[in-house]
């Protein structure tokens, strides 16, 4: 089993590269960060308060949350790929990340899923907390300006209308937060390539990661 670990803020395009580039490899892509937006998206459709934190350990606890080989996100057996990008979600995801029995659960998980086969895994502490020891450690940033943008043309492509403030106030809150939580924050392992994207296309950071893997001995490829 070799990891690649993409760490990096909201909008510093990780989940288009990391997808792209286990797919350039043939190697498995798993979203992190879809296992806390399952999280959020259950606990606001259940009702459950964001700060109860008994509450939600119990809800991820019994969330049983997996992945299709199609990246599809379900909890149980049900497709919940959609709900999770709703903006309630996201406006709730850093909350529920913060509780450290909620990531004590998903991390395991994570680290369950990753046996399946060589991966290419994104989040907020793949390089940190959940593979410290992976062959690959890259920390994709961006200007926040940047980041919005992408953020709010995602947004609009879904039919979701923001102004690029709303937006840019959105992505600077979560940074805030998931920066300066006291579980796990969201920083570039020591060891880390620090890629900034801010002036480089998709095609351009999955090349550049391309050839970091190929000039890294530990990948064994």
């Amino acid at each position: 089993m070799t990891v690649i670990a993409i760490d990096g803020p909201a909008g510093s395009g990780k989940s288009t590269v990391a997808r792209l580039l286990a797919a350039r490899l043939g190697w498995l892509y798993l979203d992190t960060g879809a296992m806390y937006r399952a999280v959020a998206y259950l606990a606001l459709r259940d009702g459950v308060a964001l700060d109860d934190a008994a509450s939600l350990t119990a809800l991820t606890r019994n969330a049983h949350i997996s992945f299709t080989p199609e990246g599809r996100v379900l909890a149980g057996e049900t497709d919940v790929s959609e709900e999770i990008r709703r903006p309630s979600v996201s406006a709730s995801v850093s909350e529920v990340s913060a509780h450290a029995a909620v990531r004590d659960i998903l991390v395991e998980q994570q680290r369950r899923l990753a046996q399946d086969g060589d991966c290419v895994m994104e989040g907020r502490d793949i390089g940190t907390v959940v593979f410290p020891d992976a062959a690959v450690k890259v920390y994709l940033t961006a200007d926040p300006a940047v980041r919005a943008e992408r953020r709010r043309k995602e947004l609009i492509a879904k039919g979701e209308h923001t102004s690029s403030a709303e937006t840019l106030a959105a992505i600077e809150a979560r940074d805030r937060f998931d920066a300066g939580r006291d579980v796990a924050p969201l920083r570039a392992a020591a060891d880390a390539v620090v890629v900034d994207t801010t002036a480089l296309s998709i095609d351009e950071v999955v090349a550049a990661l391309s050839a970091l893997v190929g000039d890294r001995d530990a990948v064994g490829r």
